[in-house]
């Protein structure tokens, strides 16, 4: 089974300073799933929050399935990550006590067809780190453009 879905919150590297990542499987109907192998869902907006002690997503895209029927989900329900309880345990320990946020990095399909998430605990950016991030993206821009030129 060939899977190449990699969806990816491109934002969230230049947003927040990652401290640790870990991969967490989410709980989907069978019309979610059909949808992200399509490739038609996004986590651009989304964030990560306990209700009681379990771990969801909130504002996760995924468009409704074209080929359903009147079963089809809705496209912006908040969806239950699945991690082990000592992983649970410590996110919701350093997101009480250290006002650190869950962010999602990229969803993709694994070796044997299931979606998995890739969440990070991570520490916002003030905006001279952000200044920081787009200088060093520019300077290594141009040194690639001198090494092309440099080449040809």
């Amino acid at each position: 089974m060939k899977n190449n879905i990699n969806i990816k919150n491109k934002r969230a590297k230049f947003e927040y300073e990652f401290i640790e990542t870990y991969v967490a499987g989410i709980k989907l109907a069978g019309t979610e799933i059909k949808s992200i192998r399509d490739g038609k869902a996004s986590i651009a907006e989304s964030f990560c929050e306990f209700q009681e002690k379990e771990l969801f997503v909130i504002n996760m895209t995924i468009q409704q399935y074209s080929h359903a029927t009147y079963f089809n989900h809705n496209p912006k329900s908040s969806r239950k990550l699945l991690l082990n309880r000592r992983e649970l345990d410590k996110l919701h320990k350093e997101v009480r006590n250290s006002g650190l946020t869950i962010i999602p990095l990229r969803v993709f399909i694994n070796d044997r067809g299931l979606a998995k998430m890739e969440i990070a605990l991570a520490r916002g950016k003030k905006l001279y780190d952000k200044r920081e991030s787009i200088k060093e993206r520019d300077t290594k821009r141009n040194l690639s453009r001198i090494k092309k030129a440099f080449n040809n």
